[in-house]
């Protein structure tokens, strides 16, 4: 009692949630999944700080097939300026990697209502990006942060296959 876990640590919950070491266990995660199920690709998908990972690694691997990401927390120095939080100084920021994601294509959805991580997040890193044709900014105007992303995942993954 009273001993961090060092592989636990407070940091990666505050200031370092998305720095280096956090993508690369991710990356290696999925290599694993990768190669117990043969995938060649890999569609990756992740929710509010989940998308800031998910595009972190993303950048940083060749097989990913389609980033999706849901009110993504994919631009933090934004975030936290917006939000008067304390910076994450160790952590990566998405929208620093924005151009090195060109070749996949991405679907960032984003909840009208959404004030944890509003539409302005996305609408950063995709400047970021600019005239990226694989990039797609979606507004889900009635969503905010927690509803209702599990009921529309259905027509949400629809749309990611069906293209723009």
């Amino acid at each position: 009692q009273g001993r961090e876990d060092p592989a636990c640590s407070r940091r990666y919950w505050t200031s370092d949630r998305f720095e280096p070491l956090v993508v690369a266990a991710t990356s290696g995660a999925l290599d694993a999944l990768r190669g117990h199920f043969a995938a060649k690709e890999l569609v990756l998908v992740g929710y509010s700080g989940g998308g800031a990972v998910a595009a972190l690694a993303a950048a940083q691997r060749q097989d990913v097939a389609r980033l999706i990401t849901l009110a993504g927390n994919l631009d933090h120095p934004l975030w936290t300026r917006e939000h008067r939080l304390t910076p994450l100084s160790g952590s990566l920021n998405p929208a620093d990697l924005a151009p090195a994601l060109a070749g996949i294509p991405q679907w960032h959805f984003s909840g009208g209502r959404d004030r944890v991580i509003p539409p302005a997040i996305a609408a950063s890193f995709a400047a970021r990006s600019p005239a990226n044709p694989r990039l797609h900014l979606k507004l889900e105007p009635e969503f905010d942060h927690h509803c209702c992303w599990t009921t529309a995942w259905p027509r949400l993954w629809q749309e990611t296959e069906a293209g723009p």
